[in-house]
């Protein structure tokens, strides 16, 4: 009789550890795409975002009322993206200012198919003459990535900052292939 009551207890444990296995595996990508055709955001699994959106990061949306107990709700993020650019050595990238209530940091969406390992610097740029920079090291290949400054206590509003993306070869002359920018107008069309 213990073993029976064992056995369903473990059982019932299992069905009730499901729901919550899939919320902290996050969402599916197997049914996305390969990403070459859909962009750089669709190749990371996000969808595009606008000029300015909202997003809680870390955790996929629910519809309402599904009742579903998870993870503790993740702080509000808010970004402003410049457009995503391309460069025709093989480096494409897309530039954002993140902030929450308390702060604020700059993020880069990259792409390089240069064939070649690269340099990147993105920096970030706040009132009152406050700058982060960060160096990160991109590998030659397809597969997309991202470039993340620390995240620092905000000293303004999201509009107050602005993020620079560079990515150059590593070299003495470090030639640069791309430059981009949160706040850069989109391309004209034509």
């Amino acid at each position: 009789m213990n073993l029976r009551l064992i056995g369903i207890g473990a059982g019932v444990l299992i069905i009730l550890s499901l729901p919550l296995a899939g919320a902290i595996a996050g969402p599916d990508l197997a049914g996305q795409d390969d990403g070459k055709s859909g962009g750089l955001f669709t190749s990371l699994g996000l969808s595009e975002p606008a000029r300015t959106s909202s997003v809680p990061v870390g955790r996929p949306a629910e519809p309402a009322g599904t009742g579903r107990s998870g993870p503790a709700e993740q702080p509000r993020t808010d970004a402003r993206c410049g457009p995503e650019v391309s460069s025709p050595y093989g480096v494409e990238a897309q530039t954002c200012v993140m902030a929450t209530e308390s702060q604020t940091w700059g993020r880069s969406y990259y792409r390089n198919t240069s064939g070649q390992a690269l340099d990147a610097v993105l920096t970030v740029m706040g009132p009152a003459g406050r700058t982060v920079q960060i160096r990160c090291s991109v590998g030659a290949g397809d597969e997309p990535g991202l470039c993340e400054t620390p995240k620092e206590d905000s000293a303004g509003g999201l509009e107050s900052y602005s993020a620079v993306a560079e990515f150059a070869v590593p070299d003495d002359e470090g030639k640069l292939l791309l430059r981009s920018g949160s706040n850069s107008p989109a391309p004209a069309d034509g």
